[in-house]
């Protein structure tokens, strides 16, 4: 089977790509001694990509209950699931640990603290440090963080934190800044806990570009980063990869042709690619993607997708298109702007490994 044969639209992902992405950030992460990756799988949602991201069932970071069954069910114990819990989902978290799971919740709320203390199952608990992304998290160095981590009692495993605002950095400079910011904050967090008397066996925080730019990570025990596994437009233009890195893209077809106005209809629209608009605010704004040939390759000059409808696409671009190579049918590929919002709504990869042959089908868990 070959791309040609596939129905589109459709995620199409390359293994060799793939398997750089993830050998640049285990050397990244080698540079700091006792470091441990904990790959976020929330992009990648699949099972034999973790078999190569967190090789021999290491540790991983989940972001919905599904990914926690899916990954469990498969051998991978060890995750953190990376967004506050509601009283709600605990019994799920309970019985996957009583089945033999480790699934470490976090929190920043001290209500929700009691409720997973309080909880008969086997429950275990990170709190949450904001140190400067502005989302979740409480300061490290407040009188809640304390609160808090005395609420969950013998839950208690150590703090967590998220650097997102490393995405708003345009240099490895920032990058690296933001990383130490947030290194400071967490073992500030962590190192309260233990004056405190209380337990903070796991230090975990990260991104990808502060995984990669981190000077030091030391108090620091794990680190959790997602996106690097297949890159995307967004990040090719913060630094973290070259251009040539983007793993995933979306196969789809030409459904119309409009040489009037320069444009080319794809049957990938607001659904297959997302409608993230990530790269309007970087130095190049590409759209809803960046259209290459069938072969991954830049073959219509800087062709973008202008618009989106929902099972629409409209390329785009300010030079000529070669409207005698893009007939009703004719499969391209665009690079999403943002990969995670982009595989989202798709249920499997089709892969390759630098040709049009598909040499695998793997599957992915959606939902929540």
């Amino acid at each position: 089977m070959t791309l040609d044969d596939l129905p589109t639209p459709c995620l199409v992902l390359d293994l060799a790509i793939l398997k750089r992405n993830l050998a640049m950030m285990q050397e990244a992460v080698a540079r700091h001694p006792g470091l441990v990756l904990r790959p976020h799988l929330k992009t990648a949602k699949s099972l034999d990509v973790a078999a190569l991201a967190a090789p021999g069932f290491g540790p991983v970071t989940v972001s919905t209950l599904a990914e926690a069954k899916y990954f469990a069910a498969g051998g991978y114990a060890d995750q953190i699931y990376a967004a506050g819990i509601t009283p709600q989902k605990l019994d799920t978290v309970a019985a996957l640990n009583a089945a033999g799971a480790q699934v470490k919740v976090i929190t920043d709320d001290v209500e929700a603290a009691r409720a997973i203390a309080a909880h008969p199952g086997p429950l275990l608990a990170l709190v949450e440090v904001d140190v400067g992304e502005g989302r979740g998290g409480v300061p490290p160095d407040s009188a809640e963080m304390l609160e808090i981590a005395h609420a969950l009692g013998g839950t208690l495993r150590g703090v967590l934190s998220h650097s997102g605002h490393s995405y708003n950095g345009r240099s490895p400079e920032d990058m690296a800044a933001v990383a130490e910011q947030e290194r400071s904050g967490i073992v500030l967090a962590a190192t309260r806990l233990r004056q405190a008397g209380l337990r903070c066996d796991i230090v975990s925080l990260g991104s990808s570009p502060t995984a990669l730019y981190a000077k030091r990570m030391d108090g620091v025990t794990d680190v959790r980063a997602g996106v690097y596994m297949f890159g995307d437009l967004f990040q090719a233009q913060l630094g973290t990869h070259a251009p040539d890195d983007i793993a995933v893209t979306v196969l789809t077809s030409v459904i119309g042709r409009k040489p009037a106005r320069n444009a080319v209809l794809l049957d990938a629209g607001g659904l297959a690619l997302s409608k993230d608009r990530s790269t309007a605010n970087a130095p190049r704004d590409y759209g809803f993607g960046l259209v290459w040939d069938e072969d991954g390759k830049p073959g219509f000059g800087e062709a973008i997708i202008s618009r989106t409808h929902q099972e629409h696409g409209e390329m785009t671009s300010s030079a000529p298109l070669p409207f005698d190579r893009l007939p009703i049918g004719a499969k391209l590929r665009v690079a999403p702007n943002h990969t995670c919002m982009t595989a989202a709504a798709h249920d499997r990869y089709h892969v390759v490994d630098g040709s049009r042959e598909v040499i695998a089908v793997w599957p992915r868990i959606n939902g929540w």
